[in-house]
């Protein structure tokens, strides 16, 4: 693991702090690590959701398209029907 010291203003240093206190956190490396989690996350969740909107329509999104959805994904979850 590399180190990185990242230098904040008391304000945000205190709400850390804070978070890590109130337990939803064990350190601040934590959190930090964590935002940054999110953060990919959510750039990820832009690109995909921006390239499906530039994509061509694949069809009509009405009951049958999602109840064919359901079923594929039910098939996928169910332990030992692998293709």
């Amino acid at each position: 693991m590399t180190t990185m010291n990242i230098s904040l203003p008391g304000t945000l240093k205190s709400f850390v702090d804070e978070r890590v206190s109130q337990g939803a956190y064990g350190t601040s490396s934590e959190y930090l690590r964590d935002l940054i989690r999110q953060d990919k996350d959510r750039l990820q969740l832009r690109s995909l959701l921006l390239a499906g909107a530039a994509s061509e329509p694949a069809g009509e999104a009405d009951a049958a398209y999602f109840a064919a959805l359901r079923q594929r994904v039910q098939q996928a979850a169910a332990p030992g029907q692998r293709d």
